[in-house]
């Protein structure tokens, strides 16, 4: 039964990635028909981020409540009750309103998921399942691209998404009896829901919280300006720097697939600091002038560091603040990456657009420095 529970878990990152990059895959086709600017996606963007920030910060109250099966149920299904939304969009205020289903959806599942597989599982499974988040993101475009290639209009990529996403909302209301195991092994250690104030006045979950922020938004800006920066710095054509820029995501996932292998033997911690030196010297290999080839490795170099830091600080959660209290600050954690996803990479376009794009891997070594210290200030204060 717990390898049964622990599938359907893999298929449900699985189904976390496939909506995250439909919007960009299909946008080029749903401007002409809208008549919205290009620009308009980055406020679709914000109201997806505003809805997975406040569902992140509740996730405690819900779990709480209602128990991570039935949560990750009806968040899954409130996604796909978005994605059908978006297929049967005719205009941008339709848009508009359905990004917040999809985002209250998404920010929800996303917490309760790390949560529960932090709480029950190896740290092995959250390596191998936030790689399986990256199958899954890949796997949404390639059907959106597919759709229009074979000349069927958009709105057919989000519902064949949307089928899927249904389909596991289906076998997630099948599988609620398996979840109650692990939810009756948390109960003597269930507490009142915890506000904000309270969250962040834990010892060490500020600086944690900080550490997460910056990951977060690095990886997020490489993902998002790495193209630019090879087209607009290092003179690469834009077909090879769109195709480059690839090597970074490769690398995310590659990276978290040999992870999982290798706490089996190191600490949560250790991979964590390993992480941090991996990207700094990736960082470095970008930033140097000593040709192409290592500009390339180093993008590989960057996203084989951020592999373990994000699933590894998730894990180490319960241990470092108690089981009772790892919801509440695996949420607050959600809540910061996707402000970190929302801030700091248009904050880089400023910087890039009035002063230099050249300036993206010194604005990456910021980043990671705030991100090590804040960590090392939180392992310093909570242990593990």
């Amino acid at each position: 039964m717990v390898h049964l529970l622990l599938a359907i878990i893999y298929m449900a990152f699985i189904s976390l990635g496939l909506p995250d990059g439909l919007l960009g895959a299909a946008w080029p086709s749903m401007v002409p028909e809208l008549g919205t600017p290009v620009s308009f996606a980055g406020v679709i963007f914000i109201i997806i981020s505003v809805g997975t920030v406040v569902s992140s910060l509740l996730s405690q109250r819900l779990n709480l409540r209602f128990g991570p099966g039935r949560v990750t149920a009806f968040s899954v299904a409130m996604t796909a009750a978005a994605l059908f939304g978006f297929a049967s969009c005719r205009s941008t205020w339709q848009l508009c309103l359905w990004a917040l289903p999809y985002g209250l959806g998404a920010g929800s599942v996303d917490a309760c998921l790390n949560n529960y597989v932090a709480l029950h599982y190896a740290s092995r499974h959250m390596s191998w399942l936030h790689c399986m988040w990256g199958i899954g993101a890949s796997v949404g475009p390639y059907i959106m691209g597919a759709v229009l290639s074979a000349g069927r209009h958009w709105s057919a990529g989000y519902r064949s998404i949307g089928v899927l996403q249904l389909a596991l909302t289906a076998l997630l209301l099948l599988s609620l009896p398996l979840w109650k195991k692990g939810e009756e092994q948390g109960e003597g250690e269930k507490a009142k829901p915890l506000r904000l104030k309270e969250i962040l006045a834990i010892p060490g979950a500020k600086p944690l919280l900080l550490a997460f922020f910056c990951y977060c938004a690095l990886e997020q800006t490489m993902g998002l300006w790495a193209g630019s920066y090879l087209a607009l710095y290092r003179s690469f054509t834009p077909e090879r720097a769109a195709g480059f820029t690839g090597l970074f995501f490769l690398g995310i996932t590659l990276g978290r697939a040999l992870n999982g292998f290798l706490t089996i033997r190191f600490s949560d911690s250790f991979l964590t600091r390993t992480g941090f030196v991996i990207i700094a010297l990736g960082i470095a290999a970008v930033l140097l002038p000593l040709g192409d080839a290592l500009a390339l490795a180093g993008l590989v170099l960057v996203g084989l560091g951020c592999a373990p830091v994000y699933p590894c600080i998730i894990h180490a959660t319960p241990a470092r603040f108690g089981a009772g209290r790892s919801q509440a600050v695996i949420g607050i954690l959600m809540a910061g990456a996707y402000l970190g996803n929302c801030l700091m990479p248009p904050l880089f376009g400023l910087i890039a657009n009035h002063i230099s794009i050249g300036l993206l891997p010194p604005y990456l070594l910021l980043l990671l420095a705030v991100m090590a210290l804040s960590h090392r200030q939180a392992v310093r204060i909570c242990g593990g």
